[in-house]
């Protein structure tokens, strides 16, 4: 244990009493979670950021509107506009709006509505008025106030349980025992993790996938503007830097992907880039012998005037490649389903 984690202990100690009883509370119906008229898929993890929780959102709601369903997003949006905003695909990036928000409405375009804002039963009331009936709970498996259908959670092979310990001395949002609220456990970036798989076993008997990032493409962001995609091989070694849960994982990624790495850079996640750090990024690049730079496609949203002219950039565009892709969609519709219809016969029972 470090001297800031032992410091923070105690702190940790508090949060991990509120969050049990808070739990415990949900569990025995002291309170109660609201219900949309409509199915919701929660989307979420154990630990802050890093899991593959945005690529995961976008490979359901992408599955969901590919089958016909109206789909509707219900996301927090850290530092993101209040609910019922909604921005064009291909707008220059705003620094008042969630970069993950940005990511998951340009790709998905018009195939889903946004419901952003903390307030996620309002917003997906609000959602529910305009036709949407099925939810995607983004960063929900703590947001007990909103029943949900399926409860699906990520488990970063790299890093499962963020050290052991709860926030604030570890990266722990809830105890390994909160897992027995998950309806499916995902292991990501590992396509065979025993360990992790044993330690999960312990706490629930949830169905267990592995999914993995897969390198779409690699874009040119050519003066601020999207351009076309470009060939690991041709680019040469490059510098790579980004702000986001888990970054040694993203230089570990494009290092499989075949893109030689001369150095790399890390920031906070969600960090909104500035003068001086675009100064610090192309000096140390510089150093390091790169002709370019590389980034997240995230990062782009919130990139301030990263000096285009002087050093390219590009930026990956992935997705999340499930195993048993059709075994494990299949359950969470069987899921679904189950529970919407246990739903509909409570409710009819109170009548």
């Amino acid at each position: 244990m470090t001297v800031s984690e032992f410091a923070l202990a105690p702190l940790s100690l508090i949060y991990g009493a509120v969050t049990h009883l808070r739990a415990r509370a949900y569990r025995k119906g002291i309170l109660k979670p609201r219900r949309l008229n409509g199915t919701v898929i929660s989307v979420g993890n154990l630990t802050v950021g890093g899991t593959g929780k945005t690529p995961t959102v976008l490979w359901i709601a992408e599955r969901l509107a590919s089958e016909g369903k109206s789909v509707g997003i219900l996301t927090r949006g850290y530092r993101g506009r209040a609910s019922g905003s909604r921005e064009s695909a291909n707008a220059a990036p705003n620094p008042s709006t969630s970069d993950e928000v940005r990511m998951l409405q340009s790709r998905l375009g018009e195939r889903a509505a946004f419901g952003i804002g903390p307030d996620r039963y309002a917003n997906g009331v609000q959602l529910a008025k305009r036709g949407v009936n099925w939810f995607v709970l983004d960063d929900g498996f703590q947001h007990l106030q909103l029943a949900r259908d399926v409860d699906i959670v990520l488990i970063d092979a790299t890093n499962p349980f963020g050290g052991g310990r709860l926030l604030p001395a570890g990266r722990l949002r809830e105890p390994r025992s909160a897992l027995a609220r998950a309806d499916i456990v995902v292991i990501t970036r590992s396509k065979h993790a025993p360990a992790v798989e044993a330690a999960i076993r312990r706490e629930t008997d949830a169905s267990i996938y592995y999914a993995r990032p897969k390198l779409d493409a690699i874009h040119s962001f050519t003066d601020g503007q999207l351009a076309g995609n470009v060939t690991p091989s041709a680019l040469g070694p490059l510098f790579a830097f980004c702000a986001i849960g888990n970054p040694q994982a993203f230089v570990a990624d494009l290092r499989a992907w075949g893109v030689e790495i001369a150095g790399h850079k890390f920031f906070p996640d969600h960090h909104r880039f500035t003068d001086e750090d675009d100064e610090e990024i192309l000096r140390e690049a510089t150093a390091a012998g790169a002709p370019g730079l590389i980034c997240t496609e995230k990062d782009l949203y919130n990139l301030h005037a990263v000096h285009y002219r002087k050093m390219p950039i590009f930026y990956c565009e992935i997705s999340m490649r499930i195993d048993r892709q059709d075994e494990f969609w299949s359950e969470v519709l069987t899921i679904a389903k189950l529970r919407g219809e246990a739903s509909q016969l409570k409710l009819q029972e109170t009548k």
